[in-house]
This record gives structure tokens, C-alpha cells and sequence, in this order.
């Protein structure tokens, strides 16, 4: 099974230059309306990107994303968030560590949708209960 979000959006091009340039996204295909991405690096993570107005949406519900955030796991958020502050993205929640094991900023993509940007830290001794110590089955 593959699962991937597509995300409505006002801007497709815009919206894929973000993903592409700031987190290394890689075309798969791309139309006016419509762009598929794929990230390069195991385990190819991917996303989809729709013109929220597309006739393939079903009347009633062509809005753009609203109340969703995106997760990305990355090796270093205190140099990719320099690199995105820098390049001007908007940062929604400052860089900060978390005592359930994350450090993480929280920047918006052109189409309004929040992108969680994570490190994983040692969480604290309140948090590592919460965390399953087996692997799940293949």
C-alpha cells in the first residue's frame, strides 16, 4: 500500500517550487492543475499538490488545505530552519525543543499549509513511557 496526501492549494507552481527547493521534493509529474512529488531519499516520502478549484474535486468541497499540518522529519531543524528564515519563509512557530522529543519550527507553505519541520531529541524521563519499544511487524 502506498498512502500519500494531496493537498489543495491556490498556487500549484508556487506550491511545488516550495516543497522542491526548500525540502528537496523531486517532480513525478506536473500539470497546470496537478503536481506529484517524490523525495529522493529512502523511504520516498511523497505529496501531491492540487489546484484547489480542479474539476476533479467534487462540488462543495474545492477550498484550499486549512487545519492541516505536514510532518518532516530532517537530520538538523536548527540549519535547515536558518535556511528558511534566511530565504523568507514564513515562520509560524519559532524553533524550539520539545520534552516529548522533538525540536522542531513550524514555517507555512504558499498555499497556507503549516509544515512541521522535526528533529528527533530524547524526550524527557515524563515522555519515554509513552513511546512503543517494539518495532511493528512488516
Amino acid at each position: 500500500m502506498n498512502l500519500y496526501p494531496v493537498l489543495g492549494t491556490t498556487d500549484v507552481a508556487a506550491s511545488t517550487r516550495f516543497y522542491v527547493e526548500h525540502f528537496g521534493f523531486e517532480l513525478a509529474f506536473e500539470a497546470e492543475w496537478y503536481a506529484s512529488l517524490r523525495h529522493p531519499t529512502p523511504p520516498h516520502a511523497e505529496l501531491g499538490l492540487l489546484d484547489a478549484v480542479h474539476e476533479t474535486i467534487p462540488a462543495g468541497y474545492r477550498v484550499p488545505a486549512a487545519g492541516v499540518l505536514v510532518n518532516i522529519e530532517v537530520d538538523d531543524v536548527d540549519a535547515l530552519a536558518t535556511r528558511l528564515i534566511a530565504a523568507g519563509v514564513p515562520v509560524v512557530q519559532a524553533l524550539r525543543s520539545e520534552a516529548f522529543g522533538q525540536r522542531h519550527v513550524i514555517v507555512r507553505d504558499p498555499g497556507g499549509v503549516l509544515v512541521d519541520v522535526i528533529t528527533p531529541i530524547e524526550p524527557s524521563t515524563e515522555f519515554v513511557a509513552s513511546f512503543a519499544t517494539a518495532e511493528p511487524a512488516a
